[in-house]
């Protein structure tokens, strides 16, 4: 980037602008003229935009702490141009279900149009907090977040699957498994549920107390071979979250579940304790799939990390959209929409971020701290393809013609797709 206009003068000079703006204003920069600031207008004339009257906006709408989260909204990089619609939504956007035992809270494509191919749902559980017995249409994939959870489940075969999950290790219960999760002592847990459905909803599920509660009694009383008296404690109404007894020891419940029909294959993987895929100065990347989790068939993975400084190379992925979820840090994203079209956008902790299948995107950490976030897609294998690879494995004089670099710049592009490049 030339000296007259370089990326660090761009961060000074929208930093600057915030500083001196009122806090009642402190997004008043999303006037038209500055979100005009693209390519077709010079260097020279973007500069002064930024310095000048003509990125405020003295009587609103402002909102100063959205402001303060999204500086590249309040005033985009010249580099933005045309329509690209928000690839941002923060769970805190999204209505939370609060019952005794926890709660939960969802995005789908109801709220976030562009998320076609995932939806997802934060949950948190009490300890001994029970999310009821129930199944879905679609694929469950977790992650837990925080604390611990026991998780149960029976396959096909009638085999038992029963199991203690914490923080870092992920589950995968396909469609139609039925399935339970319970917190744990000492403060139960927290989780992400990801479903390989854009308009999935976490509360059209098939849970247990419902389906008793709206099957005929006595279908009821020759299914389970008792009588109708023994089933008036069942409930109403559907419990869905609900305040149990802290279970007791793994073994006993294995034991209890198993009976005569056997274990099943496992449901859950230990994602964050696996090696990284790959590991540079600039942080890590670990993948899970159908070929390290047999179990997940329909979502793929990756979990990275990326140091202060350090960016997730630009990159795009040729099989699937890509659904993000922002564990811990802060981010900056630029997705590049074709026709000239590109929108950059500030990412936080508990943000979900969705690229559509073959846009190409960065994610750059901008905070004093790693950066952690989820890609998912819905496929059974991840792949992405990386811009600095395919550049390096493409003849040298072709590449050189288009962007006008000498040998020595060509060849100092990696000659292998890094995945994280460091600061």
């Amino acid at each position: 980037m030339s000296k007259d206009f370089s990326e660090s003068e761009h961060k000074l000079s929208r930093r600057s602008l915030l500083g001196a703006l009122p806090a009642t204003a402190a997004g008043l920069a999303l006037d038209s003229l500055a979100a005009k600031a693209a390519p077709q207008h010079s260097k020279e004339d973007v500069i002064k935009a930024e310095h000048n009257q003509s990125v405020t906006n003295p009587i609103g709408p402002a909102n100063a702490a959205l402001s303060q989260e999204n500086p590249n909204s309040v005033l985009p990089p010249p580099t933005d141009h045309g329509e690209v619609p928000a690839f941002k939504y923060p769970f805190a956007f999204s209505h939370k279900r609060v019952q005794d035992g926890g709660w939960a809270r969802q995005v789908t494509v109801e709220d976030f149009p562009v998320s076609k191919s995932i939806a997802g749902v934060n949950m948190r559980l009490t300890s001994g907090g029970i999310r009821e017995l129930h199944w879905h249409k679609a694929a469950e994939w977790g992650i837990m977040l925080y604390g611990k959870a026991r998780i149960t489940a029976v396959d096909t075969g009638g085999e038992a699957f029963v199991d203690d999950v914490r923080e870092g290790d992920i589950w995968n219960f396909p469609s139609g498994i039925p399935h339970s999760i319970q917190g744990l002592a000492p403060d139960g847990c927290e989780f992400l549920l990801v479903f390989d459905d854009g308009a999935f909803s976490e509360y059209n599920t098939t849970s247990l107390t419902d389906l008793l509660a709206h099957t005929p009694t006595g279908a009821l009383a020759k299914s389970f071979g008792i009588s109708r008296d023994a089933l008036s404690t069942i409930p109403a109404f559907e419990r869905y979250i609900f305040q149990g007894k802290v279970p007791g020891l793994l073994e006993t419940d294995l034991r209890g579940a198993t009976g005569r029909m056997g274990r099943s294959r496992p449901f859950d993987f230990h994602f964050a304790q696996m090696e990284p895929n790959k590991r540079t100065r600039g942080g890590e990347v670990r993948i899970v799939d159908s070929k390290n989790f047999p179990a997940s068939t329909t979502i793929a993975a990756a979990l990275v990390t990326v140091h202060p400084g350090g960016i997730r190379e630009l990159h795009w992925h040729p099989n699937a959209d890509e659904w993000q979820y922002y564990i811990k840090g802060s981010a900056r994203m630029t997705i590049f929409a074709t026709g000239a079209r590109a929108r950059t956008m500030d990412l936080q902790k508990g943000d979900v971020g969705y690229i559509e299948k073959t846009l190409p995107h960065y994610i750059e950490n901008t905070g004093t701290t790693d950066l952690s976030f989820l890609e998912m897609f819905r496929s059974d294998h991840y792949e992405d393809i990386s811009l600095s690879n395919w550049l390096s494995h493409t003849p040298p004089e072709l590449v050189m013609q288009h962007l006008g670099f000498d040998k020595a710049t060509f060849d100092a592009i990696p000659k292998e797709e890094i995945v994280v490049m460091p600061q």
